[in-house]
C-alpha cells in the first residue's frame, strides 16, 4: 500500500503542476552547446562531454521538480537552436516567460555551486559497468542527488565536485570508493539477498528494483528507456546528441526508473554477449511487472525513449533482428504490462528542458468542431436525402505524422509546422495527446497558431504508443488481467482536453488485432474513427467507423508520391483512402496534391471531420462494407 500511495500522490502532485505552478523570480540559464567543441574522437574529451551533460541534467531535474528554475540551451537541428526557439517564443510580451529575470552560469562547476542547497548529495557510478549510469539517474531522482561518474584523473568532474570545490557528499556508491567495481556479475548482488544474474549489466538493475522500487522509493508511473554509457563506444552511430542524456531531467524530476535492456529473448543482448540468453528480457519483465503491481493495474506506466537501434539490439550491432521488428517487440512487451512509450526515436530523439516545460500552464480544454449534416449538404457532399454524393470522386486523407514523440515535435516544429504553405490544404495532424506531459508548450503552440485547415487527431495508438491488442485477455507474455478498460480510462481525459475524437493510426505490429471488446473501448474515447492495421478493409463498429490502414507514402519527389497514391486508389475497391506520411512538410503535401489534380482530377483531399463523417454515412448505406465483408482484390 505504501508503494501505491507514493505512486499516486507523486503522480497527481506533479501532473497538477502545469496549472498551479508560479514562476520563480529568476531563472538560471546554462549553455551546454560548449560540449559540441569537444573532440568526440578523443576518448578523454568524450568522457568530459558525457560527464558534464549527465551531471547537469540530473541537477536540472531535481531543481525543476516543483518550479521551472533552470533552463539549458543545447539541442540544435538543421542549424537551428531549438531550445532558444521555444524560449524566445514564450519570452514575447505577455507570454509565459516575459519579464522574468535570468541568471547566466558560465560553467558546470558554477552551476552545481549555485544549486548545491537544492540537492542532498551525489550518486557516484562506475565507468566499467555501463548500466550504472542509468541506475545513477534513477537514484538521483529518487534521492534528490546529482549523478557523477567516478574518475580519479586530475581535473575530472568527479575531482572538481566531489574531492574538491563544493565537495558534494556522496550518498550512494554504485562503485566501490576505491574505484573497483561494486557489481561483478558473481555471487550475491550487493545489498540484496538475490543471487547474481550472471550479467554485470543486469545486476545493478536488480539492485535498484530491490532497494528502490520494492521499498516504495520510486514512482513506478514513469520510466526512462535511454542508452547507457555504452554510447561512448560508438558516439557517431547517430547524431551526436543521441546520448539522450538531456532527456533524463524530466524523469529525474518524476522519480522514475531508468533502464536500457534488449527486448529479445532469443539471443544475448548485443552489448552483453556473454549473458545467458534472455537475461535482459527477464530483467525488463521484472521492471514492468513490479511497476504494474505498484500501479495496481489501473495507472499506466509512461516510458520515455525508444530502442537505441543504431547502437544496440539490432543487426546494426551484430544482432539478428531488424530495426522495426525491435521497435515492435519492445512495444509488444511493454503493452502486456500496461505501459506505453513516448517514442524518442533516433534522428530527433534528443530533447532538453522537459523538466522546465512540464510547468507550462495549459488551458483546461482545446475544443474542435465536428461537421454537421447540414454543412455536408451545403458543401455538396450529401444529397438532399442525406446520402453520400460522390459524383465520381475518390475521397482521401493524409495521416500527417509521426508525432508520437515529445522530442520529435519539439525539434521539428520550426521546419514543419512553421512551413509557410501550412493552411493551404486540409491536413489531419496526428499528435499523441500524452505529449502534453513533456512538451506542453509545443502542444499549446499548435492549437494557438492552427489555421482552419489544420485539424487534429491522435497519433498511434491513442494517449501513448502501445499495442492495444496486448491489453486484451488472455494476455500473452504477462498473463495479467485485461487492461482494455484501464486504457480507455487513461485515454479519455487526454482526448477530452484536446478535443480529439479520431485515432489516426493504430499500430498492431506483431500483436493481436483489436477484438470486439478492444473496439468497444476505443469507441468510448475515439467515437469518430480509428485506423488500425489488423481489421477488415471496412467496418462500422456500433457507430464508430473503422478503416484499415493503407500504404506509407514516403517518396521525396511529390510526383513519385502522387503516382504511388494513384496506384493504390486504382486497386482499392472503396472510395475512401488513407495514406500515412512521416515528417513531411506542408509544402510537400501541397505539391503532391497539385500533381494529383493533374494526374487524377477526381481525387479530393478532405478535412478529417468531413472524411470520417462521410465514411460513416457510406458504411450505413452499405451493409456489406459495414459488416467488414469487402476485401482487397
Amino acid at each position: 500500500m505504501k508503494r501505491a500511495i507514493f505512486s499516486i500522490i507523486a503522480g497527481c502532485m506533479l501532473l497538477s503542476c502545469q496549472e498551479h505552478t508560479e514562476l520563480p523570480s529568476k531563472i538560471g540559464m546554462f549553455d551546454l552547446k560548449y560540449t559540441f567543441n569537444y573532440n568526440t574522437h578523443d576518448s578523454l574529451e568524450l568522457l568530459s562531454l558525457w560527464d558534464d551533460i549527465h551531471t547537469a541534467t540530473t541537477l536540472q531535474g531535481n531543481v525543476n521538480r516543483y518550479k521551472p528554475r533552470l533552463f539549458f540551451n543545447y539541442i540544435v537541428e538543421g542549424g537551428r537552436n531549438i531550445d532558444s526557439y521555444w524560449w524566445n517564443k514564450y519570452r514575447q510580451k505577455g507570454a509565459w516567460l516575459s519579464d522574468r529575470d535570468t541568471v547566466v552560469f558560465k560553467s558546470i562547476d558554477d552551476l552545481v555551486q549555485e544549486y548545491k542547497e537544492d540537492i542532498n548529495g551525489a550518486v557516484v557510478y562506475d565507468s566499467r559497468v555501463a548500466s550504472t549510469s542509468n541506475v545513477a539517474s534513477a537514484v538521483a531522482g529518487c534521492d534528490n542527488l546529482i549523478a557523477v561518474r567516478y574518475d580519479e584523473r586530475p581535473n575530472s568532474l568527479y575531482q572538481r565536485l566531489i574531492e574538491n570545490g563544493p565537495k558534494i557528499k556522496v550518498k550512494v556508491w554504485l562503485v566501490n570508493p576505491d574505484g573497483s567495481s561494486l557489481f561483478t556479475g558473481k555471487g550475491t548482488i550487493p545489498e540484496t539477498d538475490r543471487l547474481s544474474t550472471g550479467s554485470v549489466k543486469n545486476d545493478p538493475y536488480i539492485w535498484f528494483i530491490e532497494n528502490y522500487m520494492k521499498k516504495g522509493k520510486c514512482n513506478a508511473s514513469y520510466a526512462a528507456y535511454y542508452i547507457d554509457q555504452k554510447w561512448r563506444e560508438h558516439p557517431h552511430n547517430a547524431v551526436i546528441n543521441h546520448h539522450t542524456l538531456t532527456n533524463h531531467d524530466f524523469f529525474v524530476s518524476r522519480h522514475a526508473f531508468f533502464f536500457d535492456l534488449s527486448p529479445w529473448g532469443d539471443e544475448p543482448a548485443t552489448d552483453d554477449t556473454t549473458q545467458v540468453v534472455g537475461t535482459d528480457l527477464a530483467t525488463l519483465k521484472e521492471f514492468l511487472e513490479t511497476a504494474y503491481k505498484i500501479n495496481q493495474g489501473e495507472r499506466f506506466c509512461y516510458i520515455g525513449g525508444f530502442p537505441a537501434w543504431a547502437f544496440k539490439y539490432t543487426q546494426h550491432a551484430g544482432g539478428k533482428h531488424e530495426d522495426v521488428a525491435t521497435e515492435w517487440e519492445f512495444s509488444r512487451i511493454i503493452s502486456a504490462y500496461n505501459a506505453f512509450k513516448d517514442a524518442d526515436a533516433i534522428a530527433y530523439g534528443a530533447m532538453a528542458n522537459a523538466s522546465f516545460w512540464q510547468h507550462f500552464p495549459l488551458k483546461k480544454e482545446y475544443p474542435q468542431k465536428w461537421v454537421t449534416e447540414k454543412e455536408l449538404k451545403e458543401r455538396g457532399y450529401l444529397t438532399p436525402e442525406g446520402k453520400v454524393d460522390f459524383r465520381g470522386r475518390e475521397f482521401m486523407i493524409f495521416y500527417v505524422g509521426d508525432y508520437d514523440a515529445s522530442s520529435w515535435i519539439t525539434q521539428r516544429t520550426p521546419t514543419i509546422w512553421d512551413d509557410p504553405n501550412r493552411g493551404k490544404i486540409p491536413l489531419m495532424w496526428c499528435i499523441s495527446p500524452v505529449l502534453e506531459t513533456r512538451a506542453p508548450q509545443v502542444m499549446h503552440n499548435f492549437r494557438e497558431t492552427a489555421t482552419p485547415n489544420d485539424y487534429f487527431a491522435a497519433a498511434d495508438n491513442g494517449a501513448g504508443y502501445l499495442m492495444p491488442g496486448m491489453l486484451q485477455a488472455p494476455r500473452e507474455i504477462s498473463g495479467l488481467l485485461s487492461g482494455v478498460s484501464a486504457w480507455a480510462n487513461h485515454c479519455k481525459p487526454f482526448y477530452k482536453r484536446w478535443g480529439l475524437t479520431i485515432t489516426g493510426f493504430v499500430i498492431d505490429g506483431e500483436a493481436p488485432g483489436l477484438s470486439s471488446k478492444g473496439l468497444d473501448a476505443y469507441e468510448t474515447f475515439s467515437p469518430n474513427g480509428i485506423v488500425p492495421q489488423k481489421v477488415p478493409l471496412t467496418l462500422l463498429h456500433n457507430n464508430m467507423p473503422v478503416l484499415k490502414s493503407d500504404d506509407d507514402v514516403m517518396e521525396t519527389d511529390p510526383k513519385d508520391a502522387a503516382h504511388h497514391i494513384i496506384g493504390r486508389i486504382d486497386k482499392r475497391p472503396i472510395p475512401f483512402h488513407w495514406f500515412r506520411n512521416i515528417l513531411k512538410t506542408p509544402t510537400w503535401y501541397v505539391q503532391v496534391m497539385d500533381e494529383l489534380k493533374q494526374l487524377k482530377p477526381n481525387v479530393e483531399l478532405l478535412d478529417a471531420p468531413t472524411f470520417f463523417e462521410l465514411y460513416r454515412i457510406w458504411l450505413k448505406e452499405n451493409p456489406q462494407a459495414a459488416n467488414g465483408e469487402i476485401s482487397m482484390p
